[in-house]
């Protein structure tokens, strides 16, 4: 399926169709390891199409959401945590 004919879709639609690209997939995984695909190029187009599908549901919710509403955006001045920072803390105590 196109992305155009995808956007001319409702909302409830499309997760209609990625319900059922999903089972498919799921149904050529289990058909690949069972028995030898016929196509073995319809798992990637299957995800190929899951994406599609789920890239203008997130479209059209970022659309819908207002943009005071995003979140934090990362500033520089914040210091990493982690691993990093973990290792750095463990070194300045060991000394």
């Amino acid at each position: 399926m196109k992305v155009a004919d995808m956007r001319q879709m409702k909302n409830e639609d499309l997760r209609a169709e990625f319900a059922r690209l999903e089972r498919h997939l799921f149904d050529l995984r289990a058909q690949a390891v069972t028995e030898k695909l016929a196509d073995p190029t319809q798992l990637s187009k299957t995800r190929r199409d899951i994406a599609r599908v789920l890239t203008v549901l997130r479209q059209r919710e970022l659309e819908a959401a207002p943009e005071s509403t995003a979140g934090p955006t990362r500033s520089s001045s914040v210091k990493s945590s982690g691993r990093r920072a973990a290792r750095g803390a463990a070194r300045a105590t060991s000394k």
